[in-house]
C-alpha cells in the first residue's frame, strides 16, 4: 500500500489536471471517460477468495460503511482505524488517475490480503473475479429520499443519469449475483452494525460495538480528518463550495424540497421501480 503522506504528495502535485470528464459507454452504461478508457485492467480485476466489496451508488453511505467495516476489522482501536486517510485504507477500484496517481488497481495490487474495496460500479459491470470467488460482497442500500436534494435538480434540468440509478437498483433486487452478499440500509447505526459484524463473522463486547456506534456518528466522521476527505486538495474537492459531509440527517430533502417536487419524484421514481417489492424507510 502507497504511504498516506506519498499518496497525498501526488495528488497536490497533478491536482490542475483534474477535471470533469465526459461519459463513454461501457456496456451500455455511461461511465467517466478516464474510467472507460482503462476499462481492460478493471474488468479483468483478479479478485481474492478473502476481498470484501463495498459496492454503493455515490452519496448512498459510502464513507460511513468504510469506517464500519475497518473498526470492526482492528476490533474497535481508533488509533489502528486512523492510519491514513479512507481512500487509502480501502481503495476505490475503478477510480483512473492521471498519471503519477496511481489508479484503483494499482494500489490495491499492493494490498495485503484480506483487502477491503470499494466500488460504485453497478453490480453488473462489477469484475466477474469477484463473483468466481465467492467473495464478500455488500450494499449499503442506497435510500433515495435521503439523495432527493441531488437527484430532483438533475432530473428537471433533463440531463442525467438518474436511470443508472433505478437501474443499479433494479439489478440488485430481481438479479443477486451469487455469492455471500449482504444489503443493508444506513439509517440505524447500532441494528447495521451488529449485522456487519455477524456477515463478517466476527464477534465483539458490547462495549467495543457502543465506540464503533460512536466512532462512526456524523458528528466524529465530519470532524476526523482520515474520514472527512480533508486530505484532499482543495482543487480537486473543494469543501467550501459544498462539505463532503453535508448534514448527515435523514430527510433532510424537506427542508429543501417543495411539496410538489417531492410528488414528482416520489411519482418518477416509483413508476420505474414498480416490481420490484423495494421499499424505502424515510422516517426512523
Amino acid at each position: 500500500m502507497a504511504a498516506p503522506e506519498n499518496y497525498t504528495k501526488v495528488l497536490q502535485e497533478s491536482q490542475d489536471v483534474f477535471h470533469r470528464f465526459p461519459l463513454h459507454l461501457v456496456h451500455g452504461i455511461p461511465l467517466m471517460e478516464p474510467i472507460a478508457q482503462q476499462w481492460g485492467p478493471i474488468e479483468n480485476f483478479q479478485a481474492r477468495p478473502d476481498d470484501l466489496l463495498i459496492s454503493t451508488y455515490p452519496k448512498a453511505g459510502t464513507t460511513w460503511m468504510q469506517e464500519i467495516v475497518d473498526l470492526i476489522l482492528v476490533q474497535g482501536d481508533v488509533e489502528k482505524a486512523c492510519r491514513a486517510p479512507t481512500h487509502i485504507r480501502i481503495p476505490f477500484l475503478e477510480i483512473c488517475s492521471p498519471p503519477l496517481v496511481p489508479s484503483g488497481v494499482q494500489q490495491l495490487a499492493n494490498v495485503p490480503s484480506p483487502r477491503v474495496i470499494k466500488t460504485h460500479l453497478p453490480f453488473q459491470l462489477v469484475p466477474k473475479s469477484f463473483w468466481e470467488n465467492r467473495c464478500k460482497a455488500r450494499d449499503p442500500n442506497p435510500v433515495p429520499n435521503s439523495s432527493k436534494f441531488f437527484f430532483y435538480l438533475i432530473l428537471s434540468l433533463g440531463r442525467h443519469n438518474v436511470k443508472s440509478y433505478e437501474n443499479y437498483q433494479r439489478f440488485i433486487y430481481t438479479t443477486r449475483p451469487k455469492g455471500p452478499l449482504i444489503l443493508l440500509p444506513h439509517q440505524d447505526p447500532a441494528r447495521e452494525i451488529r449485522r456487519v459484524m455477524d456477515f463478517l463473522e466476527v464477534e465483539l463486547p458490547p462495549q467495543v460495538l457502543e465506540k464503533i456506534v460512536q466512532q462512526t456518528s456524523f458528528q466524529i466522521m465530519k470532524e476526523n480528518p482520515m474520514a472527512n476527505y480533508s486530505s484532499i486538495p482543495s482543487t480537486i474537492l473543494d469543501q467550501t463550495v459544498s462539505p463532503f459531509m453535508r448534514k448527515g440527517q435523514v430527510g433532510d430533502w424537506k427542508n429543501h424540497f417543495t411539496v410538489a417536487q417531492s410528488e414528482a419524484f416520489d411519482a418518477h421514481y416509483q413508476r420505474r421501480m414498480e416490481g420490484t417489492g423495494l421499499h424505502f424507510r424515510t422516517q426512523i
